[in-house]
């Protein structure tokens, strides 16, 4: 993995990447890591992981906290950024890269409480921690952000409607965090190769990630998408708040 921010850039930093145990959001806080940031690990049910990959960044001089927290609990959520406040004071950078809404035995509006309602809930959550430069990025995929002009695989759609919907719902809150100097970027990816989400979907429809990898000349993998991701947490904030990474041109307007 080729370091992608400069080294010390982010030195005083604290970044919080929801769902980082592992694939795009553990590397995205390695990114942030290697820059300098201490760093908040944040996994649902992957602590062994978790605390794996923590070790391995307080190598880099860093402080790296880990903190489980199941983002559809409010409390589980009020508790993890009471923790964060405790050890850091504050929060520079909050990437809400954590989603779902594929796995199964789930409830029918699983994936609208994560997607939507939860992701709200951690930026309501840790406003009060976010320092007046922060920044916050929400990590979703071309298949949810261009979802209203753009026809998406069955399997998807649910997870891709309540996505957009999250990223709705955030779109909202622009002004206020503009009124704190709080920047906020919406990342979107084609589909990733790697990714469980990308596995779920090639299951469910055998030939997925080639024929989209046709359609689009070439997918992002895992480490090169979080690499867009940390970049978005530091680069002037786009137009529309929006950073599309891969190709676009079979996708719609928004």
């Amino acid at each position: 993995m080729s370091q992608t921010l400069p080294s010390g850039s982010l030195s005083g930093k604290t970044a919080l990447v929801t769902g980082s145990s592992r694939g795009i959001g553990a590397d995205t806080v390695r990114y942030f890591a290697e820059a300098g940031a201490n760093v908040v690990i944040n996994f649902r049910n992957k602590a062994p992981r978790a605390e794996k990959l923590a070790a391995q960044l307080r190598e880099l001089g860093v402080e790296a906290l880990v903190v489980g927290a199941d983002l559809t609990d409010p409390a589980s959520v009020q508790a993890m950024f009471d923790e964060v406040e405790r050890t850091f004071g504050g929060l520079d950078i909050l990437v809400l890269n954590a989603s779902g809404g594929m796995e199964s035995g789930m409830a029918e509006d699983y994936a609208l409480l994560l997607n939507r309602d939860a992701q709200v809930n951690v930026l309501e959550t840790a406003l009060p921690l976010l320092r007046d430069d922060a920044r916050v990025v929400f990590v979703t995929s071309h298949q949810a952000h261009f979802i209203r002009t753009t026809p998406t695989m069955p399997e998807y759609e649910p997870v891709a409607l309540s996505k957009r919907a999250g990223e709705d719902a955030l779109r909202e809150r622009i002004p206020a965090l503009e009124e704190r100097g709080i920047g906020f970027t919406v990342v979107s990816g084609d589909m990733i190769e790697g990714t469980i989400t990308a596995t779920l979907l090639e299951r469910a429809n055998p030939g997925a990630i080639a024929a989209r990898r046709e359609d689009a000349g070439k997918l992002y993998n895992v480490s090169e998408f979080a690499a867009e991701v940390a970049r978005a947490a530091v680069d002037p904030v786009p137009a529309e708040n929006t950073r599309l990474v891969g190709d676009t041109a079979s996708f719609g307007g928004e």
